[in-house]
């Protein structure tokens, strides 16, 4: 059966919860996540009680490692500091704890797929995925099949056939069984290819589909205004940059 893959929710309650409405509309067998929970917006806590209770695995992202302190927020733009910040005295204590368990990596053998946030090549760097060079290299660096991130918010199916060509696919395409894949879903919670609606992917047998999902975006920033949130966070969300 079909599963989905999501990632960078980044404490935005309502668009996690019409992702998982749409996900629900369809035969989805398991769904997976591949990190930053938290960040950015104003519900950490119910977003990783609905992670938790829906995902067969859950990835560790870059934001929530600041949150959790394990990383340095240095290179961060002063604006993403402000919400970490903000969702680190928010949390709960129970809800910290579970951020914890959140796998670095992982593997299933049973989809044939490694699930990172970052790059298969240096999780812990936090490294972006933008071009053909990097996904050559990052290809190198996992075994299966699929391969799943996040981080750059960008959904986009990388393609790299038998003969080392890299086909580039944007909404959907059919799975070569000689070829191998890696898989940015995109952003469930803050978009940032131009398009302010949630992403996420749904894997067929045959087929690997990037999803588009329209939530309440203003509920979302009224939470954010509330929460004193940056400005330059809350209006992005209506642009999907």
């Amino acid at each position: 059966m079909a599963y989905a893959v999501i990632s960078d929710v980044h404490s935005n309650l309502h668009a996690l919860e019409a992702v998982l409405k749409d996900i629900s509309d369809h035969r989805i067998d398991e769904l997976y996540f591949v990190g930053d929970a938290v960040g950015y917006g104003p519900q950490p806590n119910l977003c990783i009680d609905l992670l938790k209770k829906d995902c067969a695995i859950l990835i560790a992202g870059n934001h929530d490692w600041a949150v959790l302190e394990y990383i340095s927020t240095e290179y961060f733009n002063i604006h993403a500091v402000e919400a970490v910040m903000y969702n680190r005295q928010v949390m709960a204590e129970q809800h910290m704890q579970d951020l914890e368990k959140f796998n670095l990596l992982k593997s299933s053998e049973k989809r044939n797929a490694l699930f990172v946030h970052a790059t298969p090549r240096d999780p812990e760097n936090w490294d972006y995925l933008f071009s053909v060079k990097d996904a050559e290299i990052n290809f190198e660096h996992f075994e299966q099949r699929l391969c799943f991130i996040g981080h750059s918010h960008t959904p986009v199916i990388i393609e790299q056939q038998q003969t080392g060509e890299i086909l580039i696919h944007r909404a959907k395409t059919e799975i070569n069984e000689t070829s191998r894949y890696i898989v940015n879903d995109g952003s469930v919670g803050q978009p940032r290819d131009g398009d302010p609606r949630a992403s996420y992917v749904i894997v067929e047998d045959t087929s690997i589909e990037i999803v588009r999902v329209q939530y309440d975006v203003s509920k979302t920033q009224k939470e954010m205004e509330a929460a004193k949130l940056p400005f330059r966070l809350i209006e992005r969300l209506a642009y999907g940059y």
